[in-house]
């Protein structure tokens, strides 16, 4: 067992070992390709994954859901298709602009984008319109396996309710403070169909769910997925349902798990 201190590092730690042990991978992100994750982080901006897996499901059908799809396709078509996905004709701006930008910084290569350097790529990328923070960080790991850790409403909630860091406090306060506290997480689990997956959030296993990336990755990806699930399930914005959540054993001062 792991010596964790009660600090809000150890508490983020403590709370990656109890929903890995208790849900194992959740399989983010839910893709066949990089592209298709990069389209799915700009379209989950301000709706539910059920649209975008609607938008994305119109995209496919077209037969436009890569690189060169969204490069010819007309910008009203494009419309058309992402409407299920809410603020569609700002979306669809938006990815004709990360296409022309990867044509003319890439040559339209995401393999030459994503060997960039992170920091290099980030600032990159935060420099388009329609991409904040959780967008870079969301294409940089889950598209480019890039060692960045991915801070949302449910990460905020939870960290609040956990005594880990003030809802209000900043997203690169956030980031920071995860991923400090996530490297101290013993960097053994792999993209594996070995477990079975559970949660809220989890999805059955996908190309880019089991694409190779280092093991730090791996649980950045793990702990962004396992919060969501937690979210979704039992720390509600409405109200946190602590008592049936399994991180309620962590509030009540219980034993932290093996990891």
């Amino acid at each position: 067992m792991l010596e964790i201190m009660h600090s809000p590092a150890g508490n983020v730690v403590a709370i990656y070992a109890k929903l890995f042990e208790t849900w194992g991978p959740q399989h983010w992100w839910p893709a066949q390709s990089r592209f298709e994750v990069i389209v799915g982080a700009y379209l989950t901006q301000n709706t539910s994954w059920s649209n975008v897996e609607i938008a994305l499901k119109n995209l496919r059908a077209a037969r436009v859901l890569s690189v060169d799809g969204i490069r010819r396709i007309s910008i009203r078509k494009l419309e058309t298709l992402i409407r299920s996905s809410g603020y569609f004709r700002q979306k669809a701006r938006n990815l004709k602009t990360f296409v022309k930008f990867l044509d003319r910084l890439y040559d339209g290569s995401l393999t030459r984008m994503f060997a960039q350097p992170t920091t290099v790529l980030r600032e990159q990328l935060l420099s388009l319109n329609g991409v904040g923070p959780e967008t870079a960080d969301s294409i940089l790991l889950y598209a480019g396996q890039h060692s960045v850790f991915v801070v949302d409403t449910y990460t905020r909630r939870l960290a609040s309710r956990h005594g880990i860091l003030d809802e209000t406090a900043g997203y690169e306060d956030f980031r920071a403070l995860f991923e400090r506290a996530l490297t101290e997480v013993p960097q053994t689990h792999s993209p594996t169909t070995d477990f079975a997956s559970r949660g809220s959030a989890s999805h059955t296993p996908s190309r880019m769910s089991l694409a190779r990336r280092t093991p730090l990755a791996q649980v950045f990806n793990e702990m962004h997925g396992l919060v969501a699930s937690v979210g979704k399930q039992y720390c509600l914005k409405s109200k946190a349902q602590c008592e049936q959540c399994p991180l309620g054993a962590l509030l009540s001062g219980s034993p932290i798990p093996n990891i």
